[in-house]
């Protein structure tokens, strides 16, 4: 099937700022799906009569599909363009969330959630791949290290945000406002932004898993993606656990439990400054140096959870090890986008996908593995990928010193 027929640079001139304003404000939509319910989880768990676990399967779902999404997605907005695709996402994503709403069936919240992460997956998508097709060498660097720092700014409002919504209206007000959200930008997407794509490139199947098979084999970017899972797998795994820790362990309000995410989702965004501010540095003298950071700290967290634990050293530890995940997911994201800039929607969708169906496989395990009980189980939990990212950076090293793709990393 032919695509040339695509017509790019549908964006009036004098629209181009709003849409990229537009653009950035769509990255923190998957952060805005999963936060902003978490501290709602527990109430969530009683109104619904089901376990935490069950519970909890919303946002591996979520993660799940919204990662498959990705894989795929990319693709499709290569060949057919970014804009529509990216409007009729956001549509069929409001319809799901006020379903939500309006049922009490764990099914149907389920399938709705998988609905939701292919839609956000198509935006985001959509949304990564804008910038590298208007911008180019140190303009699209400097967007491209801005990405999840712009992200973090879900998990900073939205648990805020939703902890409030929770004490004031009840849990399925999280998901209106998902639904005004997703409404109010698909409107303002339609006046002012439009399509991007200026090359696209022929839906052939057989090609197109010739372009998945070279980027995969590329070891850094492969190596890139793994240590993207576990830093963000970190996060998943409080966030799946931190609210049932605060309301039921600590016995404090959802508010609370809101609060303690904003400032574990200022803690990533943190890194991610770091990350941008050190970008011209030693890519692995910086992330060896991280890692090690992160090993120390949880090292004596686990020792003083045995002595103290209290909402202030839960939150303490936690922050320092979410600014090295958030310092590790801004290298890493910057490193893997920019990998291909010749097909940015597939190396986004596949970036983004590998990374959060790790995210979902893992974290759901590792819950399983340190249920949300206390302080001392979270602190096993970030060991348990701490480590990993250990292991995986010793590939890194050797990969490194044996000089293969060294100009790349």
């Amino acid at each position: 099937m032919n695509t040339e027929l695509i017509q790019p640079g549908s964006i009036k001139a004098k629209h181009q700022g709003i849409a990229t304003v537009l653009a950035f404000s769509l990255i923190p939509l998957s952060g805005f799906a999963t936060d902003i319910y978490i501290p709602s989880l527990p109430t969530m768990a009683g109104d619904l009569q089901v376990s935490s676990i069950q519970v909890q399967l919303t946002l591996s779902l979520f993660l799940i599909s919204y990662g498959v999404s990705q894989l795929f997605i990319g693709s499709v907005l290569d060949s057919f363009g970014r804009y529509k695709i990216s409007l009729i996402s956001l549509l069929i994503f409001a319809i799901a969330s006020i379903i939500i709403t309006q049922t009490n069936n764990m099914y149907v919240i389920y399938a709705m959630r998988i609905i939701h992460g292919l839609t956000v997956g198509a935006v985001v998508v959509a949304k990564r791949a804008y910038f590298v097709d208007l911008f180019s060498g140190d303009e699209l660097k400097h967007y491209l290290s801005l990405f999840s720092i712009i992200w973090s700014t879900g998990p900073i409002i939205a648990p805020f945000i939703g902890g409030y919504l929770q004490s004031a209206f009840g849990w399925e007000s999280n998901f209106y406002f998902l639904a005004g959200f997703a409404v109010l930008f698909g409107i303002l997407e339609l006046l002012f932004s439009g399509e991007t794509l200026k090359h696209a490139i022929d839906f052939h199947i057989q090609k197109i898993i010739g372009i998945y098979g070279t980027m995969i084999r590329t070891t850094s970017f492969t190596l890139g993606i793994v240590m993207l899972g576990l830093a963000y797998c970190m996060v998943m795994v409080y966030n799946m656990t931190g609210p049932f820790i605060i309301e039921h362990h600590l016995n404090l309000s959802p508010v609370i439990a809101g609060y303690s995410s904003l400032v574990l989702g200022f803690a990533w965004m943190v890194g991610g400054f770091i990350g941008k501010a050190t970008i011209n540095k030693p890519f692995f003298k910086r992330m060896v140096y991280n890692i090690l950071f992160q090993l120390v700290f949880v090292l004596v967290m686990i020792i003083s959870v045995q002595f103290i634990n209290t909402l202030y050293s839960l939150i303490f530890f936690a922050f320092i090890i979410h600014i090295g995940a958030g310092f590790t997911f801004n290298n890493y994201f910057t490193f893997c986008l920019s990998k291909f800039p010749k097909n940015a929607g597939i190396a986004g969708g596949l970036t983004g996908g590998f990374t959060y169906v790790i995210v979902s496989f893992l974290s759901y395990g590792v819950v399983n593995l340190f249920p949300p009980k206390d302080e001392t189980n979270l602190s096993y939990s970030y060991f348990v990928m701490i480590v990993l990212s250990v292991i995986v950076m010793f590939f890194i090293f050797r990969l490194n010193k044996s000089g293969k793709e060294e100009a790349t990393i």
